[in-house]
């Protein structure tokens, strides 16, 4: 696949300006500078101003990838922002401060894609929770779990198509956090297995999946078409 640069020009630099500003806030603040960013970005969750849409294209190059991360990120905010609305029956307190963690965590991956993007964003997206039920400890517990697990796979799997290094930098940190939610959840499900061997090979690494297959499997909760020429 030929790579597609972003294009630099004077509308467009916050796409190469802004992730490396967001990269001191997470590499050089600190849990404080997170902190900040995530709070900045739940203050905002609910004043997107993009309309949904019926179909969206991701594009191609380092603008496809990111805008495909986007996605993803949208769909983990989305499920996560209506499991701490309305927690299932018998939550703990312990769990539901971890899934509000997770939710500010998910919101503020969103909102960066989103501005680092800026113009060149897709819309956001709409989606189809009807098969989750929100009220069953089991229910939500899997489902987190199997978007956590997809998720790592999905940033393991684009890495190598990100032509810009501080994307490439800031993808390695945000799968960092992804996979940290990936081992809590398994734990919740069964303990002992946050490494277990579907999720880890047998040289000690993360499995990987192209967005391509990534995109087959979250479409089970995306009504929105997504046209994408990834691999």
């Amino acid at each position: 696949m030929k790579h597609q640069n972003v294009p630099v020009s004077q509308d467009q630099m916050l796409m190469h300006k802004l992730p490396r500003r967001a990269f001191l806030r997470y590499a050089g603040f600190g849990s404080i500078g997170l902190t900040a960013w995530m709070m900045a970005a739940s203050c905002h969750k609910d004043h997107n101003s993009s309309p949904s849409a019926e179909e969206v294209t991701l594009g191609s190059g380092d603008v496809g990838i990111l805008n495909y991360a986007y996605a993803l990120e949208q769909l983990e905010a989305a499920f996560y922002t209506q499991v701490v609305q309305t927690p299932y029956s018998g939550i703990t307190d312990m769990e539901l401060s971890f899934f509000t963690d997770i939710r500010d965590h998910e919101i503020a991956h969103r909102e960066f894609f989103k501005a680092a993007l800026s113009t060149q964003a897709i819309a956001s997206l709409q989606f189809d929770f009807s098969s989750i039920n929100f009220s069953s400890r089991s229910s939500v517990i899997a489902t987190a779990k199997a978007f956590e697990d997809l998720g790592v796979s999905a940033y393991n799997g684009a890495g190598v198509y990100l032509q810009t290094p501080d994307y490439l930098t800031l993808a390695g940190k945000i799968v960092s956090v992804e996979a940290r939610h990936a081992a809590y959840l398994r734990e919740l499900v069964m303990t002992d297995t946050f490494v277990d061997s579907d999720v880890v090979d047998q040289n000690g690494l993360d499995l990987s999946r192209k967005p391509s297959e990534v995109l087959v499997i979250a479409s089970t909760y995306i009504k929105t078409k997504i046209n994408s020429q990834l691999p």
